[in-house]
């Protein structure tokens, strides 16, 4: 391994450490475990998860009804208005935002997304 490899790998390494301290992944850290460990939010996504394969399966076969899409958006309503899974989504969102500002940041100087580079095999 060259030196601007092991040099660019230790980078790596450490902006992975770095990002995982800030607050907005340590936020949702504690948000995912909080969702993980509330029974009502757990019992509410196996019940829209359910729900949802259910409507997928409609749909392959062409079953699906419009009703049947609005019953599985209101579920998924309620799903997210459980305080822990709010929470956990904002979370989320935060911490996607300050990714796509590293993402941006990275992507600059080379002329190319690096998220989208070094996430896919094939790209359009």
């Amino acid at each position: 391994m060259s030196i601007e490899t092991a040099s660019v790998e230790t980078l790596g390494r450490e902006l992975g450490e770095t990002i995982r301290d800030l607050p907005e992944y340590e936020a949702f850290e504690e948000a995912k475990a909080a969702v993980e460990g509330s029974p009502e939010a757990q019992q509410k996504i196996r019940e829209f998860e359910g729900q949802r394969e259910e409507f997928m399966l409609a749909r392959q076969i062409g079953e699906a009804t419009q009703e049947d899409l609005m019953e599985l958006q209101r579920s998924q309503q309620e799903l997210h208005q459980l305080p822990a899974m709010a929470e956990y989504l904002e979370a989320q969102n935060r911490l996607d935002a300050r990714l796509e500002a590293v993402n941006e940041a990275i992507s600059e100087p080379l002329s190319v997304d690096f998220g989208e580079q070094a996430g896919g095999c094939c790209q359009d």
